[in-house]
């Protein structure tokens, strides 16, 4: 969904980012120079798959390199089909006729157990759970998982846990890249202190607010609070909670600490948020993901120089780590598809893809070596580094109905709370509210 769904093309990496398209497209793989062809027999010589993702453009090209490399060592005719943003729309259709593809990459764990729901998911087999079970940490695997059964693997993520930054600004003010909480709210005091709003807030855009509480949650209460809340095991009213809102409280209950006071923040969506830093020059700081560096080369900002990062601060005990990310799931039963699903779970098809710009793998033996420049590499090592505390973003587990609606649940709630930061518990109590409503 929104933000999973946002391009996540590293900037400063050469790839243009393509507007996705209505139209499904249905192409073959084309002829890769950097897709090495692995040997072995060719064991499904003559076999044709489908796969369908709502990848274009560049994004496109680079996933049919790994199908290309999948199809030099198999011999499998892999053809690839864009679902374009909605991928529901497209899979129903075909699931409903009988015809669906043989693999589909859905862009949240969630559709998971509704296709599950619908039997219109294969359970993988045994060689791929294997490969599952060498590569990955076992929260991912349940992630994939419905009804006790296996049905899909992560195998491209997005890294959300960094705050991007204007080297410039942090000149001027005479600050160093914070690397905890505290750090951070003494850093923005001594910008907003030299003439500088501190944060660009992207608060038109729901989803960016969602974003900070996971990382401030997640670093507060634990991997196992953050797995229960996740889930509505435990309500919104926790005191867990009330901690992270109170870390908020002291980044955007400063007026002076945002870009255009909350009025402005309110009205300014992502990715303009990101223009305000990088292309105007008017804030130090934008919290996002790693699509962030796409949208401050576009602004002009050279990755590196005057568009740097720093990992999402400590709030907590936990270094939060959060990933959005893309799921791949057998349709069609057949020898082909679970052959596919086990290259794309195996290291080897993770080093394939990791070769290729704009792309991150959650699979803990894809080496950041193999990334193509040194801000994907530091990514990556960040994510096999934090291991079994890594977690899936919070939201896009949620029902949507909480999680991923403009306007209403999470998204409206939070929203409402940094227009009022000081009413934690009036915050607490309209996201339970939306919480019961959304997982009766």
């Amino acid at each position: 969904m929104r933000k999973v769904r946002a391009a996540a093309i590293l900037a400063g990496l050469a790839v243009a980012v393509a507007a996705c398209g209505n139209a499904p497209t249905t192409t073959p793989p084309t002829a890769s120079e950097s897709a090495p062809a692995t040997g072995g027999a060719k064991t499904l010589q003559g076999v044709k798959l489908e796969v369908a993702a709502k990848w274009t453009g560049a994004e496109q090209k680079n996933f049919e390199q790994v199908l290309k490399a999948f199809s030099d060592k198999t011999g499998a005719q892999v053809t690839y089909a864009s679902t374009g943003e909605d991928t529901g729309a497209y899979l129903g259709p075909r699931i409903q006729g009988n015809n669906p593809p043989d693999v589909a990459i859905l862009p949240q764990p969630g559709l998971v157990q509704q296709y599950a729901d619908q039997n219109a998911l294969k359970p993988l087999n045994d060689a791929v759970i294997k490969e599952i079970d060498a590569n990955y940490t076992p929260y991912w695997k349940e992630l994939g998982s419905a009804d006790g059964k296996v049905f899909g693997v992560l195998i491209k993520a997005a890294h959300k846990s960094l705050i991007w930054y204007r080297s410039q600004a942090f000149e001027d003010a005479g600050v160093q890249p914070p690397t905890n909480w505290d750090e951070l709210i003494k850093a923005s005091q001594t910008i907003a202190d030299s003439g500088t709003p501190p944060l660009s807030l992207c608060g038109a855009s729901g989803w960016t607010l969602t974003d900070l509480f996971e990382n401030v949650y997640l670093s507060t209460a634990g991997p196992e609070n953050y797995d229960k809340l996740s889930k509505h095991e435990i309500p919104w009213t926790d005191p867990t909670v009330t901690t992270a809102l109170e870390k908020i409280q002291q980044l955007v209950g400063k007026q002076e600490f945002i870009l255009d006071g909350t009025s402005g923040a309110m009205q300014t969506d992502f990715p303009a948020c990101v223009t305000k830093v990088y292309g105007q020059d008017k804030a130090a700081m934008v919290i996002e993901a790693d699509f962030v560096a796409t949208e401050a080369n576009q602004a002009g900002a050279k990755v590196g120089e005057e568009a740097k990062y720093v990992p999402f601060p400590k709030v907590g005990d936990t270094a939060p780590v959060i990933l959005g990310g893309d799921v791949a799931v057998a349709m069609k039963d057949n020898p082909g598809a679970m052959a596919l699903l086990q290259f794309l779970a195996s290291a080897e098809g993770g080093a394939v893809w990791a070769k290729l710009p704009g792309y991150l793998s959650p699979n803990k033996n894809v080496s950041p070596d193999n990334y193509p420049d040194e801000l994907t590499k530091q990514l990556g090592q960040t994510i096999i580094s934090a291991g079994d505390t890594v977690r899936y973003d919070m939201s896009d587990l949620a029902p949507s109905a909480f999680g991923a609606t403009d306007g209403k649940g999470e998204w409206k709630v939070l929203q409402d709370f940094v227009r009022n930061p000081n009413d934690i518990k009036g915050a607490q109590a309209a996201l339970e509210a939306e919480a019961k409503k959304a997982w009766k």
